[in-house]
């Protein structure tokens, strides 16, 4: 399939980045091929349904992966859409790809045909893998395509995959050896945008990550969030191989699965968005939950919420860390230190390597003001694949990234998360922050979830709406909440209305979704 867009090439500076990682290595499948040839017995994955794999045993099914990729013509630069929900086989897939230099392109197989179409037509993938065996959603997907079976001696029967642009030209050397993954963050409209991350930032990160949770081989983390996103990539996946650790492999969040998995095989390292805590909560209530080799609670891809910060606190009489992280950057930019617990939901401290300002109207601001948060570090992308007008957009002089956050610094050097630009409300000319809004609302009785957005009127204002999801059995008295947020907001920050959801959309990788919910005013 070839493209209908008229993609310009990529600007040479793209590809100008140093190809030094870490302790000296240059891809992201060498911290895999370091550890199996210092432990080839010890465990790297608990998978799903399956014996545990050995990091051994993995090392050579990333051996017969790339031969196997070789034999199909994929070489440096071309694209490989690995279409799937977290596996062994996905994971052998993304460093087979490093191996050969070319680009895995991870997608969820729970986004829509329409979704995986337009990624297709963008990133032209010399072939498409599906994950058919754990996935019902990649086989279906599979489906669209002339698929082929997988060799039966290569992965388990049941995966799939299918040639999709055998023509497309493969990416020069220089840019070829530099981009670990290419990680969509949308899609269902107009051009999607397709971050390159680098070799580089991903095996800086992988150190970085170790470090902050003190990481050692003895110790289980959970992966049930999907290695399609920078937070299953980074911060579970890379972090964990890097230290020789363990990987409990889950295609998708269970909270039940993942209650029993803290007991057998004994998680000691649990990270997760916030809302994947939401699910636990409301599976085991008040408790108890057994966890014995628990040592490590961490949450990020969104802001933290002061309410279910103290109920995870509660649940598991550990601290709640935290940490602030965007796909624009191979992994987390700021995080909470393991020896000292925050009673605040502050985002931490910049990690290393990592320089922050806070501009407003691009000057910077004074101390503890609130402002646009650039970041500038080894993990900055290269830019947005085929699209140089965003990549201008986001990538600044000097090196700087625009994340599009708002935030300020306290003078302790901690960062505090403010609300995403884009998501922000002008109501009588005055800024509204949803999270401030939200975290009060959630902090109700009775509310497990809320959103807030802003709806354009007709005098050029904006109305602060609510959506709430009410906890399993409960009824949220409307008035009582009411007077609750006028109690504590002023005027022109408290919502105009309250909807009841049944459930607040989320992403796959579990973040609130708030694009269908200003679609649900519109309808």
């Amino acid at each position: 399939m070839k493209s209908e867009l008229p993609y310009p090439p990529i600007a040479t500076r793209l590809g100008s980045s140093t190809l030094q990682g870490t302790g000296g290595m240059h891809f992201i499948h060498e911290v895999l091929q370091d550890r199996a040839q210092q432990e080839p017995g010890a465990v790297c994955l608990y998978p799903e349904g399956q014996a545990p794999l050995s990091y051994g045993q993995l090392q050579d099914l990333v051996n017969r992966a790339a031969a196997w990729l070789r034999s199909l013509g994929v070489r440096a630069g071309h694209r490989v859409m690995i279409v799937g929900e977290n596996c062994p086989e996905q994971i052998a897939m993304l460093f087979a790809c490093s191996t050969l230099a070319a680009w895995p392109v991870s997608v969820n197989a729970r986004l829509s045909g329409h979704e995986i179409d337009t990624i297709t037509r963008h990133c032209e993938p010399f072939l498409a893998f599906y994950t058919a065996r754990c996935s019902p959603d990649a086989r279906a997907h599979a489906q669209t395509q002339a698929w082929e079976s997988c060799p039966p001696d290569l992965f388990p029967t049941g995966n799939r995959y299918a040639v999709i642009c055998p023509d497309a030209a493969p990416e020069v050397a220089s840019l070829a050896h530099s981009v670990a993954t290419l990680i969509y963050t949308s899609g269902t409209t107009g051009v999607p945008k397709g971050v390159m991350v680098t070799h580089k930032g991903l095996l800086h990160f992988a150190g970085v990550s170790a470090a902050s949770r003190k990481l050692v081989p003895d110790d289980i983390a959970y992966a049930a969030l999907p290695m399609s996103h920078i937070f299953g990539i980074a911060t579970v996946l890379m972090a964990t191989l890097h230290a020789g650790a363990s990987l409990v492999v889950r295609s998708r969040f269970d909270p039940d699965d993942l209650a029993a998995s803290l007991a057998q095989p004994g998680i000691s390292i649990l990270q997760g968005v916030p809302t994947m805590f939401v699910r636990l909560l409301a599976a085991v209530g008040n408790g108890p939950v057994q966890a014995p080799r628990l040592r490590y609670v961490y949450t990020g891809g969104a802001a933290l919420d002061p309410a279910l910060k103290q109920r995870v606190e509660r649940l598991f009489g550990l601290p709640m860390h935290h940490g602030y992280g965007i796909t624009e950057y191979a992994g987390s930019m700021f995080v909470t230190r393991i020896d000292a617990p925050r009673s605040d939901t502050s985002a931490g401290y910049a990690v290393d390597g990592v320089e922050l300002k806070i501009t407003r109207d691009g000057q910077p601001v004074q101390a503890g003001e609130t402002g646009d948060i650039l970041i500038r570090g080894p993990g900055v992308m290269l830019g947005y694949y085929r699209n140089p007008e965003q990549t201008d957009e986001a990538l600044l002089p000097g090196g700087w990234l625009n994340t599009g956050d708002i935030g300020h610094v306290a003078d302790d050097g901690a960062l505090f998360l403010t609300g995403r630009s884009k998501d922000m409300i002008i109501r009588s000319g005055f800024n509204v922050y949803p999270l401030e809004v939200e975290a009060l609302i959630n902090a109700f009785p009775g509310v497990q979830l809320s959103a807030v957005v802003g709806r354009p009127t007709i005098d050029g204002n904006e109305e602060v709406i609510a959506f709430y999801e009410p906890a399993a059995g409960a009824e949220v008295d409307i008035e009582s909440l009411k007077a609750h947020l006028a109690a504590r907001l002023a005027p022109y920050k408290r919502p105009s209305r309250y909807i009841r959801m049944e459930r607040i959309p989320t992403t796959a990788s579990g973040k609130i979704r708030k694009e269908p919910l200003r679609q649900h005013l519109e309808a």
